[in-house]
């Protein structure tokens, strides 16, 4: 077990999985750890918690209240929060279901699962959009993710120089698109009401303040023309048009490479 002491001494580190540290569901290191806890039950309270109450109520005392133990009882699976909010992250993204590397789908249909799979993943948990962006990200459920992705990249035959860019393109879009679904799914529910109320009630707010319905009334007719009578649907269209958009692009640059 890491003293709080030395844990203020320590350098800044780079990443959980960089120093050596046992991975999640190891035991604890040394004697006299405490009974009845492991890193794969720490870790799954861990998600569980931030699932329910976001990442910034999220404190080592409260996750050692919800496991029944001190909180000096969790420093001896894990040294710091960073260390087990990384362990969380990557978690996670184990729930991803990752298309057969031998599958006989095209690169098109694998690439769309993974886009699919990856924006539901950032609207069920909303804290992990800021996790991505503080972590390197490269646990072991993560890092299979990412060479999957890299592996169907490689099959739409883009020429190598523009493989990451073309990742970029459909996965920046996906992150972007799902954190901000997520962040509104977490609004609404923080609200007490349903995501087509909070629409509702939010475009009327604004059809009724002058200096602000000029600037809408040629969104109205951009979401007059994409159609859909809920917000799901609405999401639906546009996520499914633009991941098309995405696709047709990359086909468009194979082609022409």
């Amino acid at each position: 077990m890491v003293r709080a002491a030395d844990r203020a001494k320590r350098p800044t580190r780079t990443s959980v999985w960089l120093e050596g540290k046992a991975p999640r569901g190891g035991s604890a290191r040394g004697g006299g750890q405490p009974s009845g806890l492991d890193r794969e039950r720490i870790t799954g309270v861990t998600v569980r918690l931030l699932d329910a109450e976001g990442l910034a109520k999220f404190s080592m005392r409260r996750l050692a209240a919800e496991l029944n133990v001190t909180a000096m009882s969790v420093y001896w699976y894990v040294d710091t929060k960073d260390d087990l909010l990384e362990l969380a992250l990557d978690a996670v993204f184990g729930e991803l279901e990752l298309p057969e590397a031998e599958s006989e789908e095209g690169w098109r249909d694998q690439l769309r699962a993974l886009a699919v799979g990856y924006r539901a993943l950032l609207v069920r948990h909303p804290w992990v959009s800021t996790l991505i962006g503080n972590f390197l990200n490269i646990g072991p459920c993560s890092t299979e993710f990412s060479l999957r992705v890299q592996e169907v990249i490689r099959n739409t035959r883009m020429p190598a120089h523009g493989q990451m860019g073309a990742m970029s393109a459909v996965f920046q879009f996906v992150y972007g698109f799902g954190t901000i679904e997520g962040h509104f799914v977490q609004r609404c529910a923080a609200a007490g009401i349903s995501q087509d109320e909070y629409f509702r009630q939010a475009m009327s707010s604004i059809s009724e303040q002058p200096e602000f319905a000029a600037h809408f009334e040629g969104a109205a007719d951009l979401m007059e023309a994409r159609g859909g009578d809920t917000v799901s649907e609405m999401r639906e269209r546009d996520f499914g048009f633009a991941l098309e958009l995405l696709i047709a692009g990359i086909e468009a640059m194979v082609a022409r490479g």
